[in-house]
């Protein structure tokens, strides 16, 4: 079986050994926040633009540090979509508030795992191992 990827970037912000999460409009599982890039575009300035239609703050271009890729089959998609996570840390500006798509903000810890997506949760098993979320 051919396997489809979807490729997005994702902003990974810790607080406290916390992790800031979302959920999407009548989605049943939380997600860490992103998007995909439009044409032409780099990661950085996607990043960008994703975390401020997402969140309503604005990424400090020279805070955004990589922090690497995982793979997963994609949440709610057929068998052998896999969804690539190219992820990034960086500080902000503003007020974190839920705008676009997003209906709920949350910081979560290893706790909540169950509640998120595959990748998602790859991605917290990988924290936890390095100790940067409780």
């Amino acid at each position: 079986m051919e396997s489809f990827i979807i490729d997005k970037l994702a902003w990974v912000y810790l607080k406290d050994g916390k992790i800031l999460m979302t959920r999407s409009r009548g989605k049943d599982v939380c997600y860490i926040g992103g998007g995909k890039r439009e044409q032409g575009e780099s990661d950085e300035a996607a990043l960008m633009r994703e975390v401020e239609e997402e969140f309503t703050v604005c990424l400090i271009p020279e805070s955004i540090r990589y922090l690497g890729v995982f793979e997963a089959q994609a949440h709610g998609k057929p068998k052998g979509t896999i969804v690539r996570m190219t992820c990034y840390t960086g500080e902000y500006i503003g007020i974190l508030a839920p705008a676009a798509e997003i209906e709920e903000l949350a910081w979560f810890t290893y706790g909540d795992r169950e509640r998120i997506a595959p990748v998602d949760k790859i991605i917290f098993d990988w924290l936890k191992e390095r100790g940067m979320i409780q």
